[in-house]
């Protein structure tokens, strides 16, 4: 039997008590920057490679705080299940530039605006565990 479970790596990146979420080309909900984790790959070195193909930023392994592990459906398979490792992003270098995949990226505190659809784990774990630790508004 096949796996069932996608194996993911997220990254929280705040700035004035903001969260950096990001919306690929053809999408409809944004998402934490990070991406699959690779064969071979740790959940930090994936993250720290799709900070740098996503957004041009450069991180170095030191600078991830584990915030949590956590598992959702994905949306549109329901037959499968995303686990996905979040780590807070303390520092970086450069500018988060969205690349040639990323069609736009935002900067939201905990009030999601209006017309804005965020993924589950972002949405439903992640957002108020960052408001309730008083890390964005």
């Amino acid at each position: 039997m096949k796996n069932n479970t996608i194996y993911k790596s997220g990254g929280i990146l705040i700035k004035d008590k903001k969260l950096l979420v990001e919306r690929s080309k053809n999408k409809e909900f944004f998402i934490s920057p990070g991406g699959s984790i690779e064969d071979g790959e740790t959940p930090t070195q994936a993250l720290a490679r799709e900070l740098w193909e996503e957004f041009k930023i450069n991180v170095v392994e030191d600078n991830f705080e584990e915030f949590g592990v956590f598992s959702a459906q994905a949306v549109g398979q329901e037959d499968r299940k995303i686990q996905m490792n979040v780590y807070i992003v303390k520092s970086w270098q450069g500018e988060p530039t969205p690349s040639s995949e990323v069609e736009e990226i935002l900067w939201i505190n905990s009030n999601i605006p209006d017309g804005i659809k965020v993924g589950s784990i972002f949405e439903h774990d992640v957002i108020p565990k960052l408001k309730e630790l008083n890390l964005i508004d």
